[in-house]
């Protein structure tokens, strides 16, 4: 977090709409759970359940319990899976991590790096698979 609270309210009451608000400060904001903020990067990505579950290659039964908000803690790969499966981009794999309570990616350690650089290169989960593959890292499942 970059901005005082105080810059935040400043910022709020001159946008015309809560939408330029959030899109604006959105990885200023903190979201009350990790359902929370999958709900809304589905929305913003114009991602459904079913599309999510399919790109991300998690177990149908198991991803429900996530989405559901059952799932409190999943593992950081399977955050993973659900950020390449949103088509996330780094800034927002970064919050997904942190509000799951998991490491964030850090770039100088080899498997995270490529999983960076596959992101950032807007790769699919298989296609990062296949790079981290040719790198010797274990694969994100």
């Amino acid at each position: 977090m970059k901005k005082s609270t105080g810059n935040l309210y400043e910022t709020m009451q001159s946008s015309k709409n809560y939408e330029d608000f959030y899109e604006k400060e959105k990885a200023e904001l903190i979201f009350d759970s990790l359902k929370q903020y999958l709900d809304t990067m589905m929305v913003q990505k114009g991602v459904t359940k079913t599309q999510l579950i399919e790109r991300s290659n998690i177990e149908k039964g198991y991803a429900y319990q996530i989405l559901r908000g059952e799932k409190k803690n999943p593992s950081r790969d399977k955050c993973l899976m659900l950020a390449f499966g949103l088509g996330l981009n780094l800034q927002e794999t970064q919050k997904l991590l942190h509000i799951a309570n998991v490491n964030e990616l850090y770039i100088r350690v080899i498997r995270d790096s490529v999983i960076i650089f596959c992101i950032e290169k807007g790769m699919t989960l298989m296609q990062a698979n296949e790079k981290l593959y040719e790198y010797g890292s274990d694969p994100i499942e």
